[in-house]
């Protein structure tokens, strides 16, 4: 049962704790197997070693009782019937060993006809001391023959063979099953191994597919929705806990879209009432400008006159053109495409599009820090637009033969690019998202360059500010980090 797929954090750690003890349990199978296996053989080995140790004594003591009682029958010895009796004890302690020994009923089958031909043994050994015949002369010379001995062994020896054979068959077949585990090892012990391995492999399969996947699919999926997507959609996979916690992001990432969504419209809705009085207030003037300059047409007293007012409403309508496109400029959405470059490459570029205003107006610009050679994560076209608004309208408050500094100034890990004139100073303070900074003095200007600058440098999560000393002239600085990072 524990082998399905597990519904939760807590099943799937029994599953693979489980697989674990398995693990254990075969890698102790692989060593403990083959030292149970010799231990046996061993303890097998030894018994089958003790029994025919012993069945030696057996037939060893026999043979010295038989002739110690033959010697002290002819020699009359009073000890002779102690010395039989010690023989007839060690004998019978030889046969107890035996039975204590015997494990199978052949052994023990064995045991019995070589006890019982000992005892039909001893009891004609009995008779040597206990029949008054056996002491006449004849007698004696029969005793004396070797061969009686001899006979009297015989009938032993038969079932000491019987039981020697057995033993040596079964030591034999002992052997062999110790060859053919022998042999079957190369086999065999590979087999807890690759049961090991096997285990291991299942155990981390069900690991990853149930617990890490999926939880790394929602950690990667949380990061995606923390960067502003809010529209991923995590897969509602794995473990109970993990899918648990997937729907429960899924929902919050919904939630916040709709959040977001509620909370655009209402900054839309504001940005459009922030917005309709400036418009209305940059059209309405020029309109009205055009309608007085047509009214007074048709008072002109000449043709210069007339060219004057019609150049008027000209200049005007242009005006009003190129705010609306600056506004479209601004309102429009920027999208950065970001790639290394050299901060100095950027202000050159600027300039370059405002040499004839400098030459108008024979300003000098010095540049510092130029040799720094510091590269940017930036938007190059985007930064360009920026720092041409501010460029040109430094130009512009700047006075005739005036002197613009640029600096590229490295601080910490950022780098601060300095724009300085030596106009009167700004009259008010600019500020971000404001679309009404001031009043523009230039004749051909919009008043949107820096809104659009502090847009542009926002955009790329760099700051913009201006320090401004009446009389003195405005310093704008764009602080941007130092770092770089890959497109």
């Amino acid at each position: 049962m524990w082998f399905k797929k597990p519904h939760s954090l807590r099943n799937l750690l029994i599953t693979h704790e489980i697989t674990f003890l398995l693990l254990v349990t075969a890698t102790g199978l692989l060593g403990g197997l083959p030292a149970y296996f010799w231990q046996r053989h061993s303890v097998e080995s030894v018994r089958l070693n003790s029994l025919i140790y012993v069945n030696e004594q057996i037939r060893g003591d026999l043979f010295r009782q038989i002739q110690e009682a033959i010697r002290a029958r002819l020699l009359e010895e009073p000890q002779a019937l102690e010395s039989y009796g010690e023989y007839s004890r060690r004998i019978d302690e030889h046969f107890t060993r035996l039975r204590k020994n015997a494990r199978t009923d052949e052994e023990n089958l064995a045991i019995e006809e070589l006890q019982a031909s000992y005892r039909a043994i001893q009891k004609d050994m009995n008779k040597i001391f206990t029949d008054p015949y056996m002491a006449s002369r004849q007698v004696r010379m029969k005793i004396l023959d070797p061969g009686f001995a001899q006979s009297m062994f015989g009938r032993f020896e038969d079932e000491y063979q019987a039981m020697n054979s057995l033993l040596t068959r079964e030591y034999d077949e002992l052997a062999q099953v110790l060859e053919r585990w022998t042999s079957y090892a190369p086999v065999l012990l590979p087999i807890p191994l690759l049961l090991a391995f096997l285990l291991v492999l299942y155990a981390r399969y069900i690991l990853n597919r149930d617990f890490v996947k999926p939880m790394s699919k929602v950690i990667s999926g949380a990061r995606t929705i923390s960067r502003g997507k809010l529209e991923q959609q995590l897969p509602e996979t794995g473990v109970e806990e993990v899918s648990q916690l997937a729907r429960t992001i899924n929902t919050m990432a919904r939630d916040l879209e709709e959040s977001h969504q509620a909370l655009v419209e209402s900054e839309k809705q504001a940005a459009l009432g922030a917005l309709v009085p400036v418009v209305a207030h940059n059209i309405r003037n020029p309109l009205a400008s055009i309608r007085a300059t047509a009214q007074v047409i048709d008072d002109a007293e000449d043709e210069e006159d007339l060219r004057e007012s019609k150049q008027a409403i000209l200049d005007t309508i242009d005006r009003l053109g190129r705010w609306v496109n600056a506004l479209v400029s601004y309102l429009h959405p920027l999208k950065p495409n970001y790639r290394l470059v050299y901060a100095h490459e950027m202000v050159d570029a600027a300039l370059s599009l405002l040499m004839a205003k400098l030459t108008e107006k024979n300003i000098e610009i010095k540049k510092h820090g130029w040799e720094e050679r510091l590269r940017l994560n930036a938007d190059p076209d985007l930064m360009e637009q920026a720092l041409f608004a501010l460029l040109a309208n430094a130009i512009d408050a700047s006075p005739r033969d005036a002197i613009i500094t640029i600096s590229l100034v490295p601080r910490d890990q950022n780098l601060e690019i300095h724009i300085q004139d030596q106009g009167p100073g700004l009259p008010f303070e600019p500020k971000s998202n404001n679309l009404v900074p001031g009043p523009s003095t230039k004749r051909f200007g919009t008043g949107l360059g820096m809104p659009i600058a502090f847009k542009i440098c926002e955009r790329h999560g760099w700051n913009l500010n201006f320090k401004s000393v009446s009389g003195k002239g405005t310093t704008a600085i764009i602080t941007a980090p130092i770092r770089i990072i890959e497109e």
